[in-house]
């Protein structure tokens, strides 16, 4: 896959089949999405968006190209990102479809991760062709995120007619294409959202604690353990567990308990949660000895209430 990528004319103007770029939402995805295209060599021709952050986004990114309403985008685009919210998705492709703002042979890709090409089959019926394309990375809505495309890996989902379509797209962004089945969408985005989005709820709540603890520069002491963290889950799985949970200490595991119970109540469910999941993968994966699991479990048990809520 990185061979296209490699090999492509340094000059986008060197490039075939340059398109118009058109963007609908101008959150904080499509206007980095249709940034990175026009460094390939498109031309961005038209952008929506309803709140002043969208607009200051789509003038940060795409300097003078015009904010339309969204059938205008679609009047001047032949490739059209729709990079709305999820639940706005369908109903946005419904309304396009039935007031007659799709063309033949337009180019609609959407960047939601929960769907794959079937949210466009009222577009498709009008004579679009439909593409899925999701980056897995976190935006800001600023330039970093278009410097972050670089080696990201896009789950991808398209007729099979489009894939190569799909995939030098993908390629021209920086990206990698992973090929996503239409039915595998949700749970491929649930497997994201379990590792991306969860991850800042619990770094976040550790600076907090760490700020409660005493400590004056979190961010500095949480860095360098969660970047070798990080790389080892990524390297080993389940190999790379630490930590008092996985060697069984059930006393400290207690300590923590008691302590986040004072000082921050909030975070016990969630430890708890956390604490017998890692337990559960530990015992499965021979890192917990089981003669030290049961006093582990029976401590995790004791810190919820029969309705398994923390106490």
């Amino acid at each position: 896959m990185n061979a296209p990528h490699q090999t492509e004319p340094r000059d986008p103007s060197a490039r075939p089949a340059r398109l118009t770029v058109g963007v609908v939402g101008a959150g904080r995805v499509g206007p980095a999405l249709a940034c990175a295209l026009q460094q390939a060599g498109h031309r961005p021709v038209a952008v929506s968006g309803v709140s002043d952050a969208s607009r200051r986004r789509a003038a940060e990114l795409l300097p003078g190209v015009p904010v339309v309403p969204p059938a205008q985008v679609l009047e001047r685009a032949e490739l059209v990102l729709l990079t709305v919210p999820d639940d706005a998705l369908p109903s946005l492709v419904e309304g396009l479809a039935e007031t007659g703002a799709i063309r033949p042979g337009q180019l609609l890709v959407h960047s939601s991760g929960r769907y794959g090409t079937a949210v466009l089959d009222p577009a498709r019926r009008a004579g679009a062709l439909p593409l899925a394309l999701h980056p897995a990375m976190t935006f800001t809505g600023t330039m970093v995120d278009v410097q972050r495309l670089a080696g990201c890996s896009f789950g991808v989902t398209a007729p099979d007619e489009l894939r190569l379509a799909a995939e030098a797209l993908v390629i021209e962004m920086g990206g990698e294409p992973e090929w996503i089945a239409e039915e595998s969408r949700p749970l491929y985005h649930a497997a994201l959202a379990l590792g991306a989005n969860h991850l800042v709820t619990l770094v976040a709540q550790s600076m907090e604690l760490l700020r409660t603890a005493g400590v004056e520069h979190p961010d500095r002491m949480l860095g360098p353990l969660l970047g070798a963290a990080l790389d080892n889950a990524l390297r080993s799985g389940d190999a790379a567990l630490t930590g008092p949970v996985a060697r069984g200490d059930a006393g400290t595991v207690a300590a923590h308990v008691s302590e986040l119970r004072k000082h921050a109540p909030s975070t016990v469910a969630g430890y708890l949660a956390m604490a017998r999941t890692t337990a559960d993968r530990a015992l499965a994966h021979g890192l917990l000895k089981p003669e030290l699991a049961e006093d582990l479990l029976g401590v995790l048990a004791d810190g919820a209430d029969p309705e398994g809520n923390a106490r």
